[in-house]
């Protein structure tokens, strides 16, 4: 499995993040400030983790920013990416299982290690979208395609 994870800061739950998800044997992208080790532009960190979910490089995403809104908006402007900001597991869940979330954002200020852990390995879990939703996914990719 192929994770892009980005942040605008070197936040430290940032980089608890990747070490976590390589403990689990999951491969790491890591974009902006993971990369530079420098501030990073949370448009750019979005647009660009958005841009390898889309292309189809990783299987998912993670974006982090102070609050995790900005990053998510940003993440959002890419045609076929559903950024969900998510505060806790079970959000994690509905998140992937109700609206086949791709990407997942975060608030460097509000996640702990432990609450982290259980949001990654919630919507890891996640392996499909559920059936009853096709509908409304479908009118998501729709509305993409307009764009």
């Amino acid at each position: 499995m192929n994770v892009a994870v980005g942040s605008d800061d070197n936040y430290y739950i940032a980089r608890f993040i990747v070490k976590y998800l390589e403990s689990k044997g999951i491969n790491v992208v890591p974009i902006g400030a993971l990369k530079t080790g420098e501030l990073y532009p949370w448009p750019d960190v979005g647009f660009e983790v958005g841009t390898l979910v889309s292309r189809g490089e990783v299987d998912f995403g993670i974006v982090i920013c102070y609050t995790g809104t900005g990053v998510s908006i940003a993440a959002n402007k890419v045609k076929g990416v559903r950024a969900a900001l998510v505060t806790d597991a079970r959000n994690a869940v509905g998140a992937r299982l109700w609206n086949d979330a791709n990407v997942l954002a975060l608030s460097a200020r509000l996640t702990s290690e432990e609450l982290a852990k259980e949001i990654i390995d919630s919507w890891i879990s996640v392996k499909e979208a559920d059936p009853s939703e096709r509908g409304n996914i479908s009118k998501l990719r729709k509305l993409d395609e307009e764009r």
